[in-house]
């Protein structure tokens, strides 16, 4: 190719003499015209159209590529009076290295591509941590001014019910479970209530 790469190429040539032509044919060519023409000039065309493209015009541009040698060997087989009536390309495929960096590369691209995903996901975590922080600030300042308006008459009731829910659970428990006198929530007469 125009960047060094090898290629493999296997091209499907369906072709005939013209009829008129046949005894100059096989005058000048033989019987087996078709054996010593066309692979001689299916080389020829095909590494010279090969040549003006890079390996990655060669996948993306397949069709144009094809186009261009179904023409040049029109061109070239008519010289030899003989008729193409189907060229295509049956099989591209480029050398071990040439494959070994295209896999690289899409590797680097998927880790790329993970990599972003992976900041994109901590922004948003990050975003949701700070969005979280405001919202339990503000519910703190707003228990905050609501207990200095109305008392601590909330703190007292929920007190009480973190004591009911502590005393269900130790109530199920199958073992005998000790709980010191003090700091459990369960001394109620602290904050002055009974």
């Amino acid at each position: 190719t125009k960047d060094m790469q090898m290629v493999n190429i296997s091209l499907r040539v369906l072709s005939r003499p013209v009829e008129e032509e046949l005894p100059v044919i096989f005058k000048d060519l033989g019987e087996n015209w078709d054996d010593r023409v066309l692979p001689s000039i299916v080389n020829e065309v095909l590494k010279a159209v090969v040549a003006q493209h890079d390996a990655h015009q060669l996948l993306t541009q397949r069709e144009e590529v094809s186009r261009m040698i179904a023409e040049q060997l029109n061109e070239r087989s008519s010289e030899f009076h003989c008729i193409l009536d189907d060229v295509s390309i049956t099989h591209l495929a480029f050398g071990r290295e040439f494959t070994r960096a295209i896999e690289a590369k899409q590797v680097a691209q998927q880790e790329s591509e993970r990599a972003k995903f992976v900041v994109a996901k901590a922004e948003q975590l990050k975003q949701a941590a700070i969005i979280r922080a405001e919202g339990e600030s503000e519910a703190a300042e707003l228990i905050s001014a609501a207990l200095a308006m109305n008392g601590t008459g909330l703190i007292e009731v929920r007190r009480i019910d973190a004591a009911r829910d502590i005393a269900q659970t130790l109530a199920r428990a199958r073992n005998v479970t000790y709980l010191p006198s003090s700091n459990m929530l369960l001394n109620m007469g602290v904050g002055g209530g009974h």
